[in-house]
């Protein structure tokens, strides 16, 4: 049973709950993350979600998330995920925005309550994706998504809204 960890606002731990249990209508405040992969020229990789995903089935989205394990570096995590996730390794891992926080609700009542660092790495191969996880994926222009968020927010997870002109602005590569 996948563990996550729980952490106090200013991200200390505090304990661990099952994963499985925490994403609920009162979900705790827990460490997570979210990854941004970028090809040699420049695009990023985006995804959309699994429909058999707890929350936001079926929506656009960022490379991959995921959670630290407890004990785990958010380091090792991110390469452990996009291995499980999108069966590729990773080189050039960066933390880009490693404060970002977030809290949403999406259509079911389900809350996402992260502390979610947020990293950039680049890939070398294609992804191989689990199809539990991912329904389909994209190279696409950083600009061109970021104007996509602009006209259509609802078609994309509110983490991607929320983080990417963050991003950009940092000068994420």
């Amino acid at each position: 049973m996948e563990q996550v960890v729980l952490v106090a606002p200013d991200g200390t731990a505090i304990g661990t709950a099952s994963k499985a249990a925490v994403h609920s209508l009162d979900t705790p405040l827990h460490l997570a993350f979210s990854c941004y992969l970028f090809d040699d020229s420049g695009r990023l990789l985006v995804t959309r979600r699994s429909l058999g995903k707890l929350t936001w089935p079926g929506v656009w989205t960022n490379s991959f998330c995921g959670h630290p394990a407890p004990g785990e570096e958010i380091s090792a995590a991110v390469r452990r995920r996009v291995r499980q996730e999108l069966g590729i390794p990773l080189r050039d891992l960066e933390a880009a925005l490693p404060d970002f926080r977030y809290r949403a609700v999406d259509a079911t009542g389900i809350v996402e309550n992260e502390v979610c660092p947020v990293y950039t790495a680049v890939i070398d191969d294609p992804p191989q994706p689990d199809p539990h996880e991912v329904a389909d994926w994209i190279w696409v222009r950083p600009s061109d998504l970021a104007a996509s968020l602009e006209r259509t927010p609802f078609a994309f997870s509110p983490w991607l809204v929320l983080q990417l002109p963050l991003l950009l602005a940092a000068g994420g590569r």
